[in-house]
């Protein structure tokens, strides 16, 4: 039924009430029931991300002369990102709106690199098939010219394969610190040092590590190099809303000079509205999300990131021990705190179905067939309870009990069509009944 405008107005407590009558379907993410989307890292935490955001709700990062503030805060979680990213007084970056921005400011610095400063008409990139597909939409976007790079069987890139992809309009190779799907980190010294030896740029997506392995390496746990105390590496992105625990949309994108950095900005000149002039994607750039990220990172200081991290590594090697315990496959060598599964007994998928019935939301992953966890500090209290579920649903699929009806028959059909033109059609539709029409 379509919905117009209200004649009259309702109270804040109507509306407060009716949102909070909407929200009750939700993903159970502050229980930890949900292992993808939302990083909780306590209600102390959450309550000042939302008064800091308050603070500046109204205000626009756009415009660095009518509030210095937020310039000065943005450039001051810039240095931290810097300094924890084994950067110099050299690196310089932007926030952005999250990593999906990050990465495509990435792509165009890359871009306008290739065509002003090596000459390329047609830019190239390569990056790894398991990188986030915001890759993908920036290649789309800017029409860069790309290649995805083989795996190798631990699910990280393989770098031969990468350096036979190269042609003379290559402008950016990438890696990931980690990849999404198994959680793996790539050989960045490696393609950093392939980068370097053809005089290209170097891409690092930490999105979801940047703000979690630093302080994994800090507390023992053995983290490839991965930052910029690798030679070559000539970018970064890294999300502050994921394991920064900032509030929505924040992220940084770091480049190893200002004069790399300048390729990210737009700028016209020739607007009878002004002078015009962009660092990165968005126009508008909400105040609350940089003075939200510069306030939990003083909040929380170094100590307070290796409490939490500590907690997430210890929970997520717990909940591995308990899934390999059941029969489960953890796939490749995850360093952090993401991972996937397997099951060479039945179909994965089903069991995703059955934790789905009993409250658990883990997301599904293909090739390989796979459910996949992302772990927070909100799992810790519940990752007992999670094994116990999981072991009993294992049981039952092993005695041919039927799982209830979910996702498994969808990827299944997935998985049944060789035409990715036919996958992307799928999807369309699939989008297309989400955001019906007016």
């Amino acid at each position: 039924m379509p919905t117009t405008l209200p004649a009259r107005g309702q109270s804040k407590d109507q509306v407060l009430a009716t949102l909070k009558q909407k929200h009750a379907n939700d993903a159970r993410w502050k229980d930890g029931r949900t292992f993808s989307l939302v990083y909780f890292a306590g209600d102390e935490v959450s309550a000042l991300v939302k008064e800091a955001y308050g603070e500046f709700i109204a205000e626009n990062g756009l415009s660095p002369l009518a509030f210095p503030s937020l310039q000065q805060m943005e450039c001051e979680v810039v240095s931290i990102a810097a300094s924890l990213f084994h950067g110099n007084e050299q690196v310089a970056g932007t926030m952005t709106s999250g990593g999906t921005e990050s990465i495509m400011m990435a792509v165009k610095t890359a871009r306008e690199f290739g065509r002003h400063v090596e000459g390329h008409q047609r830019p190239h990139v390569i990056f790894p098939k398991s990188a986030h597909p915001a890759f993908d939409k920036a290649m789309h976007y800017f029409d860069v010219d790309f290649d995805h790079a083989p795996l190798r069987p631990d699910f990280t890139v393989d770098v031969e394969a990468m350096a036979r992809l190269i042609r003379p309009e290559t402008v950016l190779l990438v890696g990931s610190a980690p990849s999404y799907p198994q959680g793996v980190v790539d050989d960045i010294g490696a393609i950093a040092a392939l980068a370097k030896s053809r005089g290209l740029l170097c891409h690092v997506d930490a999105c979801l590590g940047g703000f979690l392995l630093p302080f994994a390496r800090k507390l023992g746990r053995a983290v490839p190099t991965w930052d910029f105390e690798v030679d070559g590496v000539t970018s970064i992105s890294a999300d502050l809303h994921k394991y920064g625990y900032a509030a929505k949309g924040a992220s940084v994108i770091l480049h190893r000079t200002g004069e790399l950095r300048r390729h990210q900005f737009f700028t016209y000149g020739g607007w009878n509205g002004g002078l015009y002039a962009s660092p990165s994607f968005c126009g508008t750039r909400p105040g609350g999300a940089i003075a939200a990220a510069w306030a939990v990172l003083h909040h929380l200081g170094e100590e307070g990131y290796l409490a939490r991290t500590s907690t997430v590594i210890e929970t997520t090697q717990a909940l591995q021990r308990g899934i390999a315990a059941c029969g489960l496959t953890v796939l490749g060598a995850p360093v952090g705190s993401v991972f996937s599964f397997s099951s060479s007994e039945f179909n994965v998928y089903e069991l995703g179905d059955a934790m789905d019935a009993r409250g658990w939301k883990l997301d599904r992953q293909q090739h390989p067939p796979a459910l996949h966890l992302m772990v927070t500090p909100a799992h810790a209290p519940v990752a007992r309870q999670f094994l116990e579920d999981l072991a009993a649903c294992v049981s039952s699929l092993r005695r041919g009990e039927p799982a209830p009806e979910g996702s498994a028959a969808m990827y299944g059909m997935v998985g049944a069509v060789p035409d990715r033109a036919q996958l992307d059609g799928f999807l369309v539709e699939f989008l297309d009944g989400l955001f019906p029409r007016a």
